[in-house]
Order: structure tokens, then sequence, then C-alpha cells
């Protein structure tokens, strides 16, 4: 109840910084589309700081090979990733808030954003598809923050959302706590596979997750896919932080 009160007296405060949300009047657009995905009112807050520094990489650099480091006899060596915005600035804050602080409104914000980035962009597929959390996670969290990335990005694509096509097979360690490449691929090495509920053969899939570093967890997500049958796989993540970039877009 003192919440609640609190919520009415006190002016609303920025979910990524914590100033005054002095932009709400300005997300007009940004809550029509909302409340045509979920069917209600958002409940972010936003300032006007913030809602400056959502600016996306510019079209020709949000494409990447998804491995930072190759190996030999990879079996998916060329397989592609979307990343739109960097790991720094704003996604720096966001993330974390999300992970960390439940702020499950700002990774729909992050889903839409994808989502609108990839409709500019020309991009299709037949389904939406994001990377499984851990059951352990889930509970933790409450959401899984991939989901809430690729469920708005497939209304947004006008395509189909499974969110329970992908399973994880074992329970992994968070990829950030681990040293190296080696260490994050042994982590997820055959942690992936599908659902025996789903037929995906001959389906082309957007992949998603909140954030891509290494790749290791989107590429073995991504095999998994191909395995079963999907035709073509399109990994996508809001943010990450990548040294090794195409010089050319797919």
């Amino acid at each position: 109840m003192l919440t609640e009160i609190a919520a009415v007296i006190l002016p609303p405060v920025c979910d990524i910084c914590g100033r005054l949300a002095d932009a709400d009047r300005r997300m007009e657009g940004y809550r029509a589309v909302y409340r045509k995905l979920y069917g209600t009112d958002t409940m972010l807050h936003i300032c006007g700081k913030c809602l400056s520094e959502l600016c996306p990489l510019e079209n020709d650099k949000r494409w990447f090979v998804c491995l930072s480091e190759p190996f030999d006899n990879d079996p998916i060596p060329a397989q592609r990733l979307y990343m739109p915005f960097p790991y720094a600035q704003l996604a720096s804050r966001m993330v974390p808030a999300v992970k960390f602080r439940g702020k499950k409104e700002l990774a729909r914000l992050a889903g839409i954003m994808t989502g609108a980035l990839m409709a500019e962009d020309g991009i299709t597929a037949d389904i939406v598809v994001p990377v499984p959390l851990a059951p352990e996670r889930y509970k933790e969290r409450g959401f899984n923050q991939a989901a809430e990335i690729a469920f708005p990005s497939a209304g947004l694509l006008g395509t189909a959302y499974g969110g329970d096509i992908l399973v994880r097979n074992r329970v992994t360690g968070r990829q950030s706590e681990l040293r190296n490449g080696t260490e994050r691929f042994d982590n997820v090495r055959n942690a992936f596979s599908v659902s025996d509920a789903w037929d995906i053969s001959g389906l082309s899939i957007i992949l998603t997750d909140d954030v891509a570093t290494t790749g290791f967890t989107m590429h073995e997500a991504a095999l998994a896919l191909y395995k079963a049958g999907a035709d073509s796989v399109l990994c996508a993540a809001f943010a990450g932080n990548r040294l090794v970039k195409n010089a050319e877009p797919f």
C-alpha cells in the first residue's frame, strides 16, 4: 500500500539511471506500439538523457560473424549475427538493470527497438525463437530476457513466435564469469536441443538473445536448430561488445 501511495505522490524516476523520468511524454509512439503488442500500457519510465542515448549503429555496422573467436571445423562457420547496439553507454546500463534489478520493461524496450530495426532493414523469417533461460535463472528473475526481446520482434516483423522451441539440456555456468573463449565454448557445448513438440524442418528462424560477446551461446543454439532441420538461422542480439566484425553486411 505504501508503495502504491508513493507512486501516486512522487514523480516517476528513470528505470535506467534513477533520474526524474522527464521524457515519458515523448514516448507516445512507443506506448502505442506497446499497447498493440501487449494489450496494456507500458510501465516504462525514462529520462531525456537516457532517451537521447538510444542510438543504434549505422545499418552496415549491425552485421557480424557470430563467433568472435572462430575455430577449425566449425559446422556453421559463416553464422550471421545482427546486433544493432554496441554494449556501451546506455546498453551497458540497460542490460544489468534487466538481469540484476528485474527491469522487465527495459527488456521489452530492447525487444521493440531490435524488432523495429530488423523490420527497417528488411529482415524476414518464418519464426522468431529466444535462447532459453535455465530454470534456476528463470526462477530468480521471473522472466527470460531473450523471450522479452523475441516476442515483440516477432510482432513487429509480422511473423510467428516460438517461445518453447529450444530447450536447455543441462545447467550451464554464467558465461560472464568465465575467463576465456575456450571455457565459454565448453560451458555451452551441446547445451541446447529442439523440443519434440516442434517440427522446424525447412523454416527460416531468427534466434534472439539480449547480449552477444564471444557468440558461443547463440552459436550452439543455432547449431541445435540446424540439426533439427532449420533451413536458415539468423542470430539477433540487442547489443554486444565485439572486436571482430565483417567489413561488409550480409
